[in-house]
């Protein structure tokens, strides 16, 4: 009877009600079940390390990125090798490069060594250059600062005396700096950023010369042992013609227009009452007509190209250049340069109401399958830079890599200035050096022709510490003075790293150049001291200026550190289906 009953509860004859009930009660104690094991997290062991014993482990991986990347500095520095996982060896000179390939076996050592990657990382992304001067001004910071800690200074009070020497310093390096004057200063920037190579200073020099200061450089691979500089003339898109059918040089596969006008929209225009009033005005105007839209298709396509190879009107369409609100913003910058009125969707234009003076005008027009070129003098100058003014703004407020990217190349294309510097050398290895040392010439240089230059050879930051004992007196907290002495000390580090390189006792000529002039110091490539701005030995405001801001920002950070957790290093299992050993499948034999 017992069993009978449990069939009768459990099986088809067991009333709804219940049915239902039971299905409830059992969806909430799933339902609570699955709720409390969300609420568990499972976290791996964890290595805790404190005080001075978390702080001198962290120091020892930083000197280690320091001294790999300070033997590059200065005129006569070396080389490092980067063994990679495939290809041959990279033999380079680029302090960010040679910190970024470094990773640390000990956890506390590698945090170290990721903070001081940060230097180098933030004043390349800032200023493109003096990455190494950053490295070892960081380095100087954390190992003084340390020693004060350890001796029982309050470290936040250190951190605000380094902050307020170093604001301070900040404005005497620009009251100090110098504008560049013309073609000789940009060319000693370039070659000293180069590596005092002078082939590569007067190569920048004149790429700048033919763009102007808001121009491009761009920095490719040539084929060939020689490198070469390729100033591209007009605003290049990359888009080409939409059928083949608009060629007008078949030897060479291109659409050249002289003296065309030019339609711009954002529409896609598929139907032939769209452009029959246009292309009516276009004839009697008796000249060519380039139309950039989203799109043309259907018949409208097919009667442009009848109309084309029947020789009644010299026509050739493109699709508009980048995608979404970009698209728009490119339209707008090609509308602008040919003198155009942009025929906008949003604003409820049409391409059948265009008329020919809504039209701009190119002198030439060179379509290829994939890019097109347009040289215009129609252009006002004013809305020009007006709108590069405009995209400045956007990009000085603009944190990401690709938006500043793209907004440069604007830029250069609305000033007509896109030059490329084509890199030559006899092995990858030579190339791959080549390619660092100019993309360094570039940065330094256009960060020159922003904010101004200072003495190299570390001679600024040298005298620059002559400033701190008067602005020490200033601070009313001892150990806030302890934070300005840090900063003194610390501003030596890179004149007398160049000196060392240059097999000269650092400490020697540091006591030279105390006392002199601003703009005197410490000629590395012929041992001698003299006045660096008068003989081309040149830093950019910005690379000095980025570098010790950097620097001294994390050495604010490491000296308030107190305790690191690290991942507790465990016994790897591999994954499943990887490679053996032996290079076998897992689990296959032979």
């Amino acid at each position: 009877m017992v069993l009978f009953a449990q069939q009768t509860l459990s099986g088809a004859a067991r009333p709804s009600f219940l049915n239902g009930l039971t299905m409830r009660s059992k969806n909430r104690c799933s339902g609570s079940r699955n709720s409390r094991r969300s609420m568990v997290i499972r976290a791996d062991a964890k290595d805790i390390y404190f005080d001075n014993d978390s702080r001198r482990k962290m120091q020892q991986g930083i000197n280690k990125i320091a001294d790999a990347v300070a033997v590059t500095l200065g005129p006569r520095g070396r080389n490092v090798v980067l063994e990679q996982d495939y290809g041959v060896p990279q033999v380079i000179n680029d302090g960010v490069s040679i910190a970024r390939a470094i990773e640390l076996e000990d956890p506390v050592e590698n945090a170290g060594a990721q903070l001081i990657k940060e230097v180098a990382g933030r004043t390349n992304d800032a200023a493109g250059d003096g990455t190494t001067t950053a490295t070892v001004l960081a380095r100087e910071m954390i190992h003084y600062g340390l020693q004060a800690v350890t001796s029982g200074a309050n470290p936040i009070s250190i951190k605000k005396g380094i902050d307020k020497t170093t604001s301070f310093l900040m404005t005497k390096l620009l009251e100090n700096s110098c504008p560049v004057k013309g073609s000789e200063d940009i060319k000693s920037v370039a070659a000293i950023s180069a590596g005092n190579d002078d082939e590569i200073g007067a190569m920048i020099a004149d790429a700048l010369d033919k763009v102007g200061a808001d121009g491009v450089l761009a920095i490719e691979s040539s084929q060939g042992l020689d490198t070469v500089v390729e100033v591209q003339e007009g605003m290049e898109i990359d888009r080409g013609y939409i059928s083949p059918q608009f060629v007008t040089n078949n030897e060479r596969l291109l659409t050249e227009f002289e003296n065309c006008l030019v339609l711009i929209t954002d529409q896609k225009i598929e139907q032939v009452k769209d452009l029959v009033p246009v292309l009516e005005q276009v004839t009697r105007a008796n000249k060519p007509l380039l139309i950039i839209a989203e799109d043309v298709a259907g018949e409208a396509l097919a009667t442009l190209v009848v109309n084309k190879l029947r020789g009644i009107v010299s026509v050739c369409a493109i699709k508009a250049p980048g995608f979404g609100e970009r698209r728009k913003s490119l339209l707008q910058d090609i509308a602008i340069v040919t003198g155009a009125e942009f025929v906008a969707k949003d604003l409820g234009m049409k391409v059948e109401e265009t008329t020919l003076d809504m039209l701009g005008t190119a002198r030439k027009a060179t379509v290829a399958n994939t890019t097109c070129t347009l040289i215009a003098d129609a252009a006002n100058k004013d809305e020009i830079s007006a709108r590069i003014k405009q995209i400045k703004k956007e990009l000085a407020e603009t944190d990401s890599v690709y938006d500043t990217e793209k907004l440069s190349e604007r830029i250069a294309k609305l000033a007509g200035g896109v030059a490329v510097i084509k890199v030559g050398a006899a092995t990858e290895t030579e190339l791959e050096d080549r390619k660092l040392r100019i993309e360094d010439a570039k940065n330094a240089t256009f960060a020159a022709v922003e904010e101004g230059i200072v003495p190299g050879g570390g001679a600024a930051l040298l005298h620059l510490s002559e400033f701190v004992p008067e602005f020490k007196e200033t601070l009313t907290d001892p150990e806030e003075r302890l934070g300005a002495d840090i900063v003194m000390k610390s501003l030596r580090a890179p004149c007398r790293m160049i000196a060392e390189n240059s097999g000269v006792e650092g400490e020697v000529i540091i006591q030279k150049v105390l006392g002199q002039p601003f703009n005197v110091g410490y000629n590395a490539m012929y041992d001698r001291v003299e006045n660096l701005i008068d003989c081309g030995v040149l830093d950019p405001t910005k690379v000095t200026r980025s570098g010790l801001s950097n620097a001294a920002s994390i050495a604010g950070i490491m000296l308030t550190t107190q305790a690191v957790m690290t991942e507790k290093p465990g016994k790897k299992e591999p994954m499943p289906g990887g490679m053996s050993a032996a290079g076998m499948p897992q689990g296959l034999t032979m």
